[in-house]
This record gives structure tokens, sequence and C-alpha cells, in this order.
């Protein structure tokens, strides 16, 4: 994803392009990781917008430099949409994504993260 991100944002001229890294949960506290990556509304992060940061800053930390997305349910499909960083305001995310996903893969991802957690904070 760090990647994806990296790459739109340099072929649209984008300053500070890519500077993205995966979410730390040491660093920041989703609550129930299934709820928060289901984009459920009181566990979204800046749940008055109803998005989750899908990748936080570079440093470690989600609220210096958040790509934050919204994530649509349906049946069959997940798609995170209307991609935004919230200290860019400007920049248009617009042709970048959806990405979607098969329900049932996203499922299964999300219970195996949730059930990792689980695991690395039970030892």
């Amino acid at each position: 994803m760090v990647e994806l991100v990296a790459g739109y944002e340099r072929a649209s001229g984008f300053d500070v392009p890519g500077t993205y890294a995966g979410l730390v949960l040491d660093h920041f506290n989703v609550g129930d990781l299934t709820a928060y990556l289901m984009g459920e509304p009181e566990s979204a992060y800046r749940a008055n917008r109803g998005v989750i940061a899908l990748l936080g800053c570079d440093c470690g930390e989600v609220g210096c430099w958040p790509l934050e997305s919204r994530v649509v349910l349906e049946k069959d499909l997940v798609t995170w949409r209307g991609f935004t960083q919230p200290f860019r305001p400007q920049r248009d995310y617009g042709s970048f994504g959806p990405i979607t996903f098969r329900r049932n893969q996203y499922d299964r991802a999300v219970r195996e993260a949730a059930a990792a957690v689980s695991e690395r904070e039970a030892h």
C-alpha cells in the first residue's frame, strides 16, 4: 500500500510523497481492530468524518501524517475509497483507487490480523 500511494503521489507532483508506514498498534490504540477495519462508525478514526487511517507516518505516529479512507461494505465486496491526507487537504486523490477486495477474503484477513494482535497482547 505504501508503494502504491508513493507512486501516485510522486506522479501527481505532491510534496513529501510516500512518507507513510503501516499502523503501529503499540502507538495507535484502535480499540476493537475488527470494528476499526470494517469502518464501523463508532470505531472509525476521526469517527465524525467516517474514515479510518490506513497508513501512518513513517515516524510511527498516525496523527503525524495519516492516509485516510472510507470503508464501504457490501455483500460481496469491501472497498476503500475517498482517500485523503488531512494535512494536505488540497491534494486530490480522486483518481487513486478505489481499492476493492472480495468480502470473504477481507473478512478472513481482518480476523487473522485481530487474532495475531490478541495473541501478541496475551504474551
